[in-house]
């Protein structure tokens, strides 16, 4: 029989063991920070029917939608975890509570051509605050605490959350005479990090922005200051128009509210270049960088949109959230050698029988992980060496040998698999639990 050679499809993540059990503990310090701040669980289909999933996409979006038929029945593949929650939110209205905090976190699918370190399958950590006709903007204020909490947990320091209000430039453009270029507008400042200045004017005249326009959104976004300072030089510009003074007075509010949420100063800042390309966006807006390594982009991002449901009901759902890319933020870490795989195994304490009859073996697994211990028991008939070498190489930290000896003298010999240090204790559970390190 030919065989076939084992491959893994392109731009999808499939890790070893100990990177597993890293990227595992990475993903549950978020899920118990998205619970910590009162977000709720959903888990929504990853096959939906098409008609519903692609009632807002189009253009590349379309695109790179996983499509296909089964039987007389039109499907895709969730292609983020923001569609899903509008169909959620509209079918489920009546049985929710407004604001209703939600997190998920989810495999998503895009086809996108595979590169370092973009996927086609990959994890997405969302929460998003939604509100029954209105939200208040102190919901805005909210997030970054969860966002600095969350890197706090994964242990950076050096980090910044950057915020600006989307109604401040759509407010600008329409007072430049340019609102109807405003979201393409929005789509090429948003890259001004990746490409630079005078690659952003060329863009810009290439869609037809005037000279004199091109200027004044230039020298918008290149007002420089603290934070504070950025907020007095927006209000000298004396612009008039409305959308732009909501958004500034929407900014100044979030910015001096951050604080009450026990984020430090240094961790969060006004920067007038963060735009989020998505359309959607209404309002605030969110983009966090590791100050040190610029280069990965932003390692979570998000923002305010005015109508969540607005393909699936009539009724007016204004929401505010965030988003972690954790398959493409897991990668760079790795690459960085930022993160690091220290446990090989799960296991607290491995129990090695030397004897045919493993009853007393497995009661005393089973009462070690009734206390809440990680046991495994090594069952193949191998010599003592060739099992310790196991135990050695997946970094187990305790080992227990039991054989008959043990067992008729109710004793057992505890290994500390880090210091070599043995001691030997009574064959009760609740007394060798008390001695783990764990």
């Amino acid at each position: 029989m030919n065989k076939i050679e084992p491959r893994t499809l392109a731009g999808t993540m499939e890790l070893l063991p100990s990177e597993q059990i890293l990227f595992n503990q990475i993903k549950e310090k978020i899920e118990k920070t998205y619970q910590k701040f009162g977000f709720l669980p959903l888990d929504t289909p990853i096959i939906e029917l098409s008609q519903v999933l692609l009632a807002k996409a189009g253009g590349e979006t379309e695109k790179q939608i996983y499509r296909f038929n089964k039987g007389d029945t039109d499907l895709s593949l969730r292609f983020d975890l923001t569609v899903p929650l509008s169909k959620y939110v509209a079918k489920n209205y009546g049985n929710l509570s407004f604001p209703f905090r939600r997190y998920q976190i989810g495999k998503v699918y895009r086809g996108e051509r595979p590169q370092k370190g973009r996927y086609r399958e990959f994890y997405q950590c969302d929460i998003d605050i939604i509100g029954d006709g209105e939200l208040d903007v102190i919901n805005d204020a909210e997030l970054p605490s969860v966002i600095y909490t969350i890197f706090r947990e994964l242990g950076f320091n050096d980090f910044t959350i950057c915020i600006n209000n989307r109604k401040i430039l759509n407010g600008l453009f329409e007072e430049i005479g340019q609102k109807e270029n405003s979201v393409e507008i929005l789509r090429i400042i948003d890259k001004i990090e990746k490409i630079g200045k005078e690659a952003v004017i060329e863009e810009l005249e290439k869609i037809g922005v005037l000279k004199q326009a091109i200027e004044k959104i230039i020298d918008f976004i290149e007002i420089t200051g603290t934070s504070k300072e950025k907020l007095e030089k927006l209000k000298e510009l004396k612009i008039e128009n409305e959308t732009f003074k909501q958004g500034l007075e929407e900014l100044e509010f979030v910015y001096e509210n951050i604080k009450l949420f026990g984020v430090p100063e240094e961790n969060y800042k006004i920067d007038l270049t963060i735009a989020r390309g998505l359309d959607y966006y209404t309002g605030t807006v969110y983009e966090t960088f590791l100050n040190d390594y610029r280069e990965i982009g932003s390692i979570c991002s998000g923002g305010r949109y005015e109508n969540l449901a607005e393909y699936y009901t009539n009724k007016k759902l204004p929401g505010v959230g965030v988003s972690i890319g954790l398959t493409r933020l897991f990668y760079k870490l790795n690459e960085l050698n930022l993160i690091k795989t220290t446990k090989k195994s799960i296991s607290n304490i491995i129990i090695i029988p030397m004897m045919e009859n493993l009853e007393e073996p497995i009661k005393l697994a089973t009462e070690l992980r009734n206390l809440g211990i990680n046991t495994e028991i090594y069952s193949n008939n191998k010599k003592l060496k060739a099992k310790m070498k196991y135990a050695d190489k997946l970094q187990i930290p305790y080992v227990i040998v039991i054989g008959e000896d043990e067992i008729n003298n109710n004793k057992i010999k505890l290994k500390d698999m880090e210091t070599g240090e043995e001691e030997e204790i009574e064959l009760d559970a609740k007394k060798i639990a008390s001695k783990l390190k764990i």
